[in-house]
């Protein structure tokens, strides 16, 4: 594998990959997904020695931060085993292996994560409620969900939370969610709902700004604007009273893409350039029929079709969702 950096036609350099281990989930959170959501065939689904290699291969080419998504991550069996396998590459050019999960099953991973080689976990958590909480995953009860992130916590990985929000369902949660967190020396970013897949429900009543946000948390805190970067899309404020760091992900009221140094890979081997475009390499059948070297002259390809930005938007005239495809089958 060659050493050249992954440089899009933009002159971005790729450091960060979003690695999905399966597209299944345990929750059927309204905003990302149907309720009656199909599931892909366990037959097309990388194998996680697949996996191992695509996320090897980003690292020879300068990735220094592999997060592992989903579906949720931690339904996929035998995780542990790869989480050990690519933390061979942390101080041989790899600075981070993360993961992000609903938590529900997290108090019997953590301290195997832990030993496994992750330091760090993103926590969905949309509310603090158990029937709210139940009411947007739909089937998730929150004890489990609050008992994994304590194990997390216990396991010594450092937790951050993030909290989709909602119009008229948990903009009320915003400032004691902020408070639960700061608590417990958790950061927390709040995501804009995204404009992925088709659901049951119309986006744009749940679209909150999160303009709107921050004036609701300016009332009661003092926010305090930060340089600080995690990798992430997340703009960062630090609070005053607290020292708590909060993030913004916004990617309709202020779109990041100017800086974007990410790209997607699914659990079938899809390398989507940009969450909210179509643009897309297929890596499996060249992992399985053609080897290190055409798998790193696909590499090449996808940066040249990577686009400057996404198109995102919600109102009510454009109806269709910006792409097809659901959260769940991009990778969170």
């Amino acid at each position: 594998m060659s050493a050249r950096p992954l440089i899009d036609g933009f002159g971005r350099r790729i450091s960060y990959v979003r690695l999905s281990v399966t597209d299944r989930c345990d929750f059927r959170c309204t905003y990302c997904m149907p309720d009656s959501m199909t599931f892909l065939p366990k037959r097309e689904v990388l194998t996680l020695e697949e996996l191992d290699a695509i996320g090897s291969a980003f690292v020879a080419r300068g990735v220094s931060r592999i997060r592992l998504t989903g579906g949720e991550p931690l339904v996929r069996r035998g995780l542990i085993g790869l989480v050990q396998s690519l933390s061979r590459h942390l101080g041989a050019g790899l600075d981070e292996l993360t993961l992000t999960t609903n938590a529900s099953q997290l108090a019997s991973f953590a301290e195997p994560l832990r030993a496994a080689g992750i330091r760090r976990v993103n926590v969905s958590l949309d509310s603090l409620d158990p029937g709210r909480f139940r009411q947007i995953t739909r089937r998730g009860e929150l004890a489990p969900v609050l008992e994994g992130i304590a194990a997390a916590k216990a396991a010594g990985l450092r937790v951050k939370i993030n909290m989709v929000a909602l119009k008229g369902l948990n903009e009320d949660e915003i400032l004691p969610m902020a408070a639960w967190c700061a608590g417990h020396g958790f950061d927390l970013s709040f995501i804009e709902t995204m404009p992925l897949g088709l659901v049951e429900e119309d986006r744009t009543d749940r679209y909150l700004p999160l303009t709107d946000v921050r004036r609701a948390l300016q009332q009661r805190l003092t926010l305090v604007d930060s340089p600080e970067r995690t990798g992430g899309p997340a703009r960062y404020v630090r609070v005053a009273e607290t020292g708590q760091r909060l993030g913004f992900i916004t990617p309709l009221t202020h779109n990041f893409c100017e800086s974007c140094n990410r790209v997607r890979v699914t659990a079938t081997g899809t390398l989507f350039m940009c969450l909210g475009q179509e643009s897309k390499v297929e890596l499996r059948d060249i992992l399985r029929h053609e080897g290190p070297a055409a798998l790193d002259a696909a590499l090449d390809r996808a940066m040249q079709l990577k686009p400057k930005g996404h198109d995102f938007r919600i109102d009510r005239r454009a109806a269709p969702p910006a792409v097809p495809r659901h959260m769940s089958m991009t990778g969170g």
